[in-house]
């Protein structure tokens, strides 16, 4: 027969359990709301993160209720947009209605080629290059939109402004608008004015290397901003996984040393090492 000091360990044992279950649950929560992408809703990311939806943090319910650094208000898009046609080889670019800050360089084409298969992404940095080939066959609607915007010299002058730590190991950038100074609310709210559909999302991981685009919680929120993977990162696959950074891991890990300004609350903020992006080319690769 059980002793009433039994029932005690026993209940004690299901409340430890109970604990370590939400614990588990705030965790897988907080990645998934924390790559922010290019829409004004939530200035807490990652995405965006200090970029879309901020990370939750606290032992219960009424702490896990708040803020947000980088786009703020609403996470909805109007117009959701398709994905890829492969019938008619086009993408579909909708107007991003969210009401993020914008710099306004134009809409992608809509027709695309997924040939070359790869292709080969250079982002000169003040640190310097950072090079990743890109999956133009199995996401050739984000890799066209990179390459247009890359033309457009978009993200010339833009700075990396999000920087996670090592649970949660990525640098995000692409908002041309961001200050990366530890003190803009708005940084991450920045995007093209466009946004598209997600894609190569089946078996998607966010592996050491990976470069994947930042989105808001919302289906179809893709824009310009993305993030690099300089570890592993337990996310769910909602971000479009585009390219595989075959040099300046050693630039992230560089700056993931340093770590960040000022902690946003979620673990993440700008980072002490200023990333500025100088330019970014992309060419084909058979």
């Amino acid at each position: 027969m059980a002793t009433g000091k039994d029932r005690q360990k026993q209940l004690a044992r299901e409340h430890y359990e109970r604990q370590q279950q939400r614990r588990l649950e705030r965790e897988q929560r907080n990645k998934r709301m924390a790559i922010i992408g290019s829409t004004v809703g939530v200035v807490a990311v990652v995405g965006g993160i200090v970029a879309a939806v901020a990370l939750l943090g606290g032992e219960d319910a009424a702490t896990e209720a708040a803020a947000s650094p980088a786009p703020s208000a609403s996470t909805e898009t109007v117009a959701q947009p398709k994905p890829y046609d492969k019938e008619t080889g086009r993408c579909d670019y909708v107007a991003d209605t969210s009401g993020g800050q914008v710099k306004d360089v134009g809409m992608p084409p809509a027709e695309v080629k997924t040939k070359p298969a790869k292709k080969t992404m250079t982002m000169k940095t003040n640190l310097g290059d950072i090079v990743v080939e890109l999956d133009n066959a199995k996401a050739p609607c984000t890799v066209n939109s990179l390459e247009f915007l890359a033309e457009k010299d978009y993200y010339d002058g833009s700075k990396c402004h999000r920087l996670g730590t090592d649970q949660f190991p990525m640098l995000q950038c692409g908002d041309p608008t961001a200050k990366a100074d530890g003190e803009s609310q708005m940084d991450g709210s920045g995007g093209p004015g466009y946004v598209m559909a997600e894609e190569n999302l089946e078996g998607a991981t966010y592996k050491r290397g990976v470069m994947a685009m930042a989105k808001t919680m919302a289906p179809g929120s893709t824009g310009s901003q993305f993030f690099l993977v300089y570890g592993d990162i337990g996310l769910t696959p909602d971000y479009t996984p585009v390219g595989t950074i075959t040099k300046g891991l050693d630039i992230l890990d560089k700056v993931n040393k340093a770590g960040v300004i000022a902690d946003s609350g979620d673990g993440t903020g700008a980072p002490k090492e200023t990333v500025e992006i100088k330019d970014v080319t992309i060419d084909g690769k058979s």
